[in-house]
């Protein structure tokens, strides 16, 4: 029992990794789902499509490894984070397609919570917003547009969960609903200064507890799968959503390391270790990880689209057949054309939080085209990430672990990408050997948990340079191209 099964359940995706005792990779597999788009900026995601390809990618994984069941230590799970699902606690039948973490169709209500003066108290007991990206507004919207919803939930016979905790659910058979800490610390609800779910949110949003999961730490026992999905039980022993699981998976242990991911969004956690940071700048506080029941707090800037917008390249405008098109496509750019896209198709997130926003580009000639728009895209991401950032280092001056962003997520692959990001931050970016964070993150937590994997000093020890980028534009033109960013950001907000 040497291997671990990391669970990568993601926002178009499902995946299966297994990694060996080395914490190397030896199978995957993965499986796109559909996203259903109900409205303009609504995305839903089928629950059962969900579920089906997290089972049929383990099941996948397992027999690409060779390995029999007993081979298998633990499961990890990781997710997309503030996705929303309720079902019945007896069946386990969704009331509701799952309602995705870039839906924005409770931003009227989230506008209520703000005219009330709510707002200040939401961010006080769980360090967020008032926005439709979490869970506790779309539960709110379930439980009031569902027919009968509310007084079934009210009954005690729907549950809430987020993605990790449906899986644990169904994975057990219906016998553990629990979540973990870093994901309950998305949800809107969970107070994560005194470590439990908010009594005065819930009852503000009508939401009852009884609906809510166990909230454990992100090594526990999380139960057993049942014996028939695979042949044999395995324990459940790491939870942990996305970006903290990237977090971990890069060994940002220490208060002051910095990680960015770049899946279908980009996000940067900052490790504030045990002080709770108030942001002044609209950027998140949010938990960590947590161990032995103490969390480790982080302040998180979110961004919406980062590599969504090479998929708009790709099924929007048709200007790249596949993603690995890209770079070599904003190579050809033309260097006198200074084009800024904006890609709030869904919103803008940190630090601006307008979900009214649409996306929008600027700079437009003749001559523009699909090298352009090309590299006017992956440039959005480098300047999204620069206004998280500097957003950071205003709310907490000791940030960056001298200086250096390490990064991980699809993205990262592209050279080209990763040196526009150094050069517009004016810092180093670190891209490690293991480009897989997030599923490695879940896996050693897993691991750890169940005696597999060395403790976090050990772990820490193991994470390895693949390439640093260091900054080679200079200074005049990266403050210009800066200035042009904020201008085109300017010019899209709503508010």
């Amino acid at each position: 029992m040497t291997h671990i099964l990391a669970i990568d359940q993601g926002t178009t995706s499902s995946r299966a990794i297994i990694f060996d005792a080395d914490m190397a990779i030896v199978a995957t597999a993965q499986e796109e789902f559909t996203q259903h788009f109900p409205q303009s900026g609504w995305v839903e995601h089928d629950v059962s499509e969900i579920w089906s390809t997290v089972a049929a990618t383990c099941r996948g994984a397992i027999e690409k490894a060779g390995l029999r069941t007993g081979d298998i230590a633990a499961i990890g799970i990781t997710n997309q984070r503030e996705t929303t699902l309720v079902w019945d606690r007896k069946t386990g039948a969704p009331v509701h397609n799952a309602i995705v973490w870039q839906d924005r169709r409770t931003a009227d209500f989230c506008d209520t919570l703000k005219a009330e003066g709510f707002e200040a108290e939401i961010t006080k007991r769980t360090g967020l917003l008032a926005d439709p990206y979490f869970s506790g507004t779309k539960v709110h919207y379930i439980l009031n547009t569902v027919t009968g919803a509310q007084a079934r939930a009210d009954r005690g016979e729907l549950l809430f969960g987020t993605v990790d905790s449906y899986l644990i659910w169904k994975l057990t058979g219906g016998k553990v609903h629990a979540t973990d800490a870093t994901n309950a610390a998305r949800t809107m609800l969970y107070n994560i200064r005194e470590g439990r779910w908010d009594d005065t949110i819930c009852k503000r949003l009508n939401i009852p507890q009884s609906m809510l999961p166990e909230v454990r730490d992100c090594a526990a026992d999380f139960g057993e799968t049942r014996a028939d999905l695979f042949g044999a039980p395995i324990p459940i022993t790491g939870v942990a959503g996305d970006q903290q699981a990237a977090t971990i998976g890069q060994a940002c242990f220490s208060a002051g390391m910095l990680k960015s991911t770049y899946g279908t969004g980009c996000f940067a956690l900052l490790n504030t270790g045990d002080t709770l940071v108030e942001s002044r700048n609209r950027m998140l506080g949010t938990i960590a990880y947590q161990f032995d029941g103490k969390p480790t707090y982080a302040l998180e800037g979110s961004i919406f689209i980062a590599g969504a917008v090479v998929q708009w390249l790709r099924d929007g405008l048709r200007v790249i057949r596949a993603a690995g098109e890209t770079q070599a496509l904003a190579e050809k750019a033309d260097p006198s054309q200074e084009l800024y896209l904006v890609p709030a198709f869904t919103g803008l997130g940190a630090p601006h939080w307008d979900a009214n926003a649409r996306g929008a580009i600027y700079g437009l000639t003749r001559n523009s085209g699909p090298a352009e728009f090309a590299r006017a895209a992956l440039e959005s991401v480098g300047f999204q990430t620069r206004d998280l950032l500097e957003a950071m280092h205003a709310d907490w001056p000791d940030a960056g672990d001298a200086g250096v962003l390490r990064v991980d997520g699809g993205m990262s692959a592209s050279d080209w990408s990763m040196q526009f990001l150094s050069d517009i931050i004016g810092a180093p970016v670190d891209r490690p050997e293991v480009l897989e964070t997030t599923a490695l993150g879940a896996a050693w937590l897993a691991g750890m948990r169940a005696g597999v994997y060395p403790d976090q000093a050990g772990f820490a020890q193991s994470w390895a340079l693949q390439r640093r980028f260091e900054p080679q534009m200079d200074s005049a033109t990266r403050e210009r191209r800066y200035a042009g960013w904020k201008d085109a950001v300017g010019r899209t907000l709503t508010r």
